[in-house]
């Protein structure tokens, strides 16, 4: 006796497909809850799949929220090409807070020693109570660093823009809670559950335009506190740095000054892919001269109101 076929076919999703579909939920969520949002976009890796969620999110509608760039000046020419291709693609609005016109209306103080990657705080907190908004879209992911991995996807802001670490909100689940009082904000994070090898697979799979900086190339660089740094005026050599020509690319992108190369010669996103598969430091850990400060480095500039 045969038994009888099945009533209907399975269906399951893949990881990518659940790790979409829940982004896409946190997007719609928060677009509905908050009066005034935005998306904090650098053109990287993590903002770049953002942006394509967002773009997914409200199809075939426009994204009904700007853009928000904090440009440091001292951004990879490459990346900011890429920003600028997808916001002129999508047709939406770019707002730019920057850091030399901050330091020229004394929101922030230049004193030489503090790098422009925590100038960005003041910055940022200037330009979201100057623009109203209530929430910031960022890219940060908990397998980043252990700041991040204790971060709630909704992640409360003060009045004074401050993260509480100990004072979190739960996220029972998958429950959000936007309540505000005046003079805060929200960060929230819909690739909180991603990871990197995440990020990549998610790249390939859509097929969008990426930073050429990401893959393999030549590029003249010195080696400065044990990281490939890039030759570029912003960035002279020290006493006893040499620049050598190497084939490398770049993990993570962000101020070219603290920012390093990893040696490789993953030219493609396969080859990307399987070089991330092994590795085991995050990038940040890897390439970041930020979060090398201290331990708690990123933790400190958190609590402080960065991304």
């Amino acid at each position: 006796m045969t038994s009888a076929p099945p009533t209907h076919a399975d269906y399951q999703l893949s990881q990518l497909d659940q790790l979409e579909a829940e982004s896409i939920h946190i997007f719609r969520e928060a677009a509905a809850e908050f009066e005034k949002p935005a998306l904090m976009f650098s053109g990287g890796k993590d903002s770049i799949v953002m942006l394509r969620l967002a773009e997914k999110a409200f199809f075939p509608a426009k994204i009904p929220f700007p853009l928000l760039q904090v440009d440091t000046g001292l951004d990879f020419p490459e990346v900011i090409e890429n920003r600028d291709n997808w916001v002129n693609r999508l047709g939406v609005r770019l707002v730019v807070a920057s850091i030399d016109e901050a330091i020229a209306n004394g929101v922030v103080v230049d004193d030489g020693k503090t790098s422009r990657n925590r100038l960005q705080i003041g910055t940022l907190l200037d330009v979201v109570e100057r623009e109203g908004f209530t929430a910031l879209f960022g890219g940060g992911r908990r397998d980043e660093e252990k700041a991040r991995a204790k971060e709630r996807v909704y992640s409360h802001r003060d009045d004074f823009g401050q993260w509480d670490p100990k004072n979190q909100r739960p996220e029972l689940w998958s429950l959000y809670n936007g309540k505000l009082h005046g003079g805060e904000h929200m960060r929230v994070f819909p690739l909180s559950n991603w990871t990197e090898l995440d990020i990549w697979h998610y790249l390939r799979q859509e097929a969008v335009a990426l930073p050429s900086i990401y893959f393999a190339h030549q590029r003249r660089v010195f080696q400065r506190d044990g990281m490939w740094m890039t030759e570029s005026p912003l960035n002279p050599c020290k006493p006893g740095e040499e620049v050598v020509e190497k084939t490398v690319r770049y993990r993570t992108v962000g101020d070219l000054t603290l920012t390093g190369a990893v040696e490789s010669d993953a030219d493609t996103l396969d080859k990307i892919i399987d070089e991330i598969a092994i590795a085991r430091v995050t990038e940040r850990g890897a390439t970041r001269g930020d979060d090398r400060f201290s331990e708690a480095a990123m933790e400190d500039r958190k609590k402080e109101g960065y991304f």
